[in-house]
């Protein structure tokens, strides 16, 4: 079991605006996928409350539990209409709008260094397999200031301090319901879609993360 790639892939749960929150479905499909380039992959799963607290505490113990090569994150941006592939993390916090447990940041900043931490260059590989699926998929430099850019910030923390290998984030908007008549401005993406694009970039994400054991 010790030889085996290890990936671990994340969601969020419901937050004040969003009491269905789809990357819960999304994470759980891609974590019950059954193929032959995964035999000796691992797939773990978390979903993360909606809290600065959780994220402290939970990332930690979830990174010490499974010890993943990988780490692919992702996270609902709801006033998007494509797949957002986040490029870094800005230091940056909103004090503007509380978390799950009504907890506002007392700062604007998450730590007193750079500006922004940048994921690296696979980003741009998992830009590509998902766009090769038909997805609407884009780079994104700006992940908001919410928990999705906070939990970006304290992955590639934990990348730069020997953790896993690899670290990325997927903003994916409110999903379209499958075989629904499409109205304008309505949601155009459908969970199935999205399967198809998170299969295909986390399958680039095992095939980085197998070079990278390789070449260590």
């Amino acid at each position: 079991m010790s030889d085996r790639l290890r990936i671990l892939l994340t969601g969020f749960g419901p937050f004040p605006g969003a009491p269905h929150n789809p990357t819960q479905p999304l994470v759980a499909r891609l974590t019950q996928l059954r193929r032959p380039a995964l035999d000796d992959v691992a797939i773990a799963s978390h979903i993360f409350p909606v809290t600065y607290a959780a994220v402290d505490r939970q990332l930690p113990e979830v990174l010490e539990k499974e010890k993943p090569d990988a780490l692919l994150m992702f996270g609902l941006a709801s006033r998007t209409a494509h797949l957002r592939v986040e490029t870094r993390a800005r230091n940056a916090v909103t004090m503007l709008w509380p978390d799950a447990a009504n907890t506002r940041s007392s700062k604007r900043g998450i730590a007193g260094h750079a500006d922004a931490m940048m994921f690296g260059p696979h980003t741009a590989r998992l830009l590509r397999a998902a766009r090769l699926t038909g997805i609407d998929a884009r780079p994104s430099r700006d992940a908001g200031a919410y928990l999705c850019n906070y939990l970006s910030w304290r992955a590639i923390e934990n990348v730069r301090a020997g953790g896993p290998q690899l670290a990325a984030f997927i903003h994916i908007p409110l999903l379209a319901r499958s075989g629904a008549v499409r109205r304008k401005g309505a949601p155009r993406i459908t969970l199935e879609e999205l399967v198809d694009a998170g299969e295909a970039m986390l399958m680039e994400l095992v095939g980085l993360a197998r070079k990278g054991r390789a070449s260590s």
